[in-house]
């Protein structure tokens, strides 16, 4: 039992430490920039860990079902491909797309009806209260995004490791165990973290406008950098376009 807690513990603390990998924070950071509320903000984390998870469940299942092996070629095609979303995003959030976007398929606020009297003739008009709250507010292109971000965040960085420890766990039971704890704690990371993320983007976007389109920039240039630096690792450095492979996960 001790060791099982002990196992969970790890993976749960793994989980978390998963959550701030400087490519998560990045992609995070670049699809917050729309949220309304620091609910909001909170509720894209989460997503975005649930997305991982599907990804993560599928292959640990397979490494404890099938003994699924991650060679090193499939571990930087992975690490490429989150290379490519980052940098798809950075371009999005420069062009102003993804605010376009966000903007078309965000459902419109709700009108209401209000009755008022003066002089004793009364009469009635037509108004909205802004953007809708909770999920109906997001929109599904909001809230799928991040979902989509997670899944292909699945097996980038320390989630290879968290996968390759189950490699080292006899009993199925306690292999599933710690899976599901690991990304249990995934989730609740970037919850965390997103919400602290997010707060600056509020509070710039009720205060200034201006210093909330400098920050939307940033977090473009940001992804776009970081993206551009990663594909060159992973192709060149790691050996993807080479064939000479170098991939540990880190």
């Amino acid at each position: 039992m001790s060791q099982l807690l002990a196992l969970a513990a790890f993976g749960f603390l793994l989980g978390m430490r998963h959550a701030t990998d400087a490519d998560h924070v990045v992609a995070v950071t670049t699809i917050l920039n729309r949220s309304q509320r620091l609910l909001d903000t909170t509720l894209v984390g989460a997503l975005w860990g649930l997305g991982h998870t599907i990804t993560v469940v599928i292959v640990g299942m397979l490494i404890i079902v099938f003994n699924v092996v991650i060679p090193p070629p499939v571990g930087l095609a992975m690490e490429f491909a989150v290379a490519l979303m980052l940098i798809a995003l950075g371009i999005l959030n420069l062009t102003g797309s993804l605010t376009s976007v966000t903007e078309r398929l965000t459902p419109p606020a709700p009108i209401h009806a209000h009755d008022h009297a003066h002089g004793g003739t009364s009469h009635g008009h037509l108004h909205g209260h802004g953007t809708q709250d909770g999920l109906a507010g997001l929109g599904r292109y909001q809230l799928i995004r991040p979902v989509v971000v997670g899944l292909v965040h699945g097996l980038a960085g320390s989630a290879a490791v968290a996968l390759l420890v189950l490699t080292t766990i006899q009993d199925t039971g306690t292999a599933l165990a710690y899976l599901v704890i690991f990304c249990i704690g995934v989730a609740a990371g970037m919850a965390v973290l997103t919400t602290v993320i997010g707060l600056p983007f509020m509070l710039s976007r009720t205060r200034s406008a201006q210093i909330n389109r400098w920050l939307t920039i940033g977090s473009g240039v940001l992804s776009l950098a970081f993206g551009l630096l990663l594909a060159y690792e992973v192709a060149f450095v790691g050996g993807l376009f080479t064939g000479d492979f170098n991939w540990e996960p880190a």
